[in-house]
């Protein structure tokens, strides 16, 4: 694929993920995996693209009064400062892209499994869960170089932790705060970088998919196709890093 086509191709993932609460990190990653060598130049970028799509969704999440703040917190204060380590840390290309795409894989099967479930009681969860949960997807998101969205909104929809938009907003603001904390930690440590002629073009295109895909989010459009296709794409797109990077094979 002609790198020309890059904001177009993350205009649509963008719009996809954004759908759904999420940034489109992930698929970032693995896109960018094919044109740039260095992975710390992939990661950055990503993150930058994160921030950009989640700030949309965040606001609107907002606006739109399903952001509950009392119960999003301590999802947030435990994962920040583990997002921030777990980006300082200096994984070689191969384990880095192995690591992310195991997680993909398995987030995958879990958003899959979120719509074609049945739909469950609600439940609440004590503060040491949230600490917990946020904590230990906080680390996977710094490492990993994504905001961890991806990761939370599948395992408490699974787990059946109130309502779909109401996880949605939260993994918004997860994703958001994480991916900052992360950028923190890749500069910190000496390992952001960025490809100036590039980054514009991509922030217009994934912040013109974002718009979008948040504006159906919140105005209750049936998304379950849109997300089953989410979905399906992460998990091809965490296949493709482990046959890629672990077996050398591409897909």
């Amino acid at each position: 694929m002609p790198l020309e086509y890059l904001p177009i191709v993350f205009f649509f993932i963008a719009l996809f993920y954004s759908s759904v609460g999420f940034g489109g990190g992930s698929s970032y990653l693995a896109i960018l995996s094919l044109f740039f060598a260095d992975f710390y130049e992939i990661r950055s970028t990503a993150l930058i693209l994160n921030i950009c799509v989640v700030s949309i969704g965040t606001f609107v999440f907002i606006k739109n009064k399903v952001f509950n703040f009392k119960l999003f917190w301590p999802f947030l204060i435990s994962s920040i400062p583990l997002a921030y380590f777990g980006a300082q840390l200096r994984l070689s290309q191969t384990l880095f892209f192995l690591i992310l795409g195991s997680a993909l894989m398995l987030s995958g099967g879990f958003l899959l499994l979120r719509y074609i479930r049945t739909t469950a009681q609600n439940r609440e969860f004590s503060l040491i869960n949230k600490f917990g949960l946020g904590g230990a997807i906080g680390f996977l998101a710094g490492v990993s170089g994504i905001g961890g969205g991806i990761f939370l909104s599948p395992t408490l929809n699974l787990l059946n932790w109130t309502n779909t938009r109401t996880v949605a907003a939260l993994a918004s603001l997860f994703i958001l705060v994480n991916s900052i904390a992360g950028l923190i930690g890749l500069t910190i440590a000496g390992t952001f970088q960025l490809n100036g002629s590039l980054i514009v073009q991509l922030v217009i295109a994934v912040m013109l998919g974002g718009s979008l895909g948040s504006y159906l989010s919140n105005k209750r459009f049936n998304l379950r196709f849109l997300g089953v296709l989410t979905a399906i794409l992460v998990t091809y797109v965490g296949l493709r890093l482990l046959l890629m990077h672990g077996f050398g094979i591409r897909i």
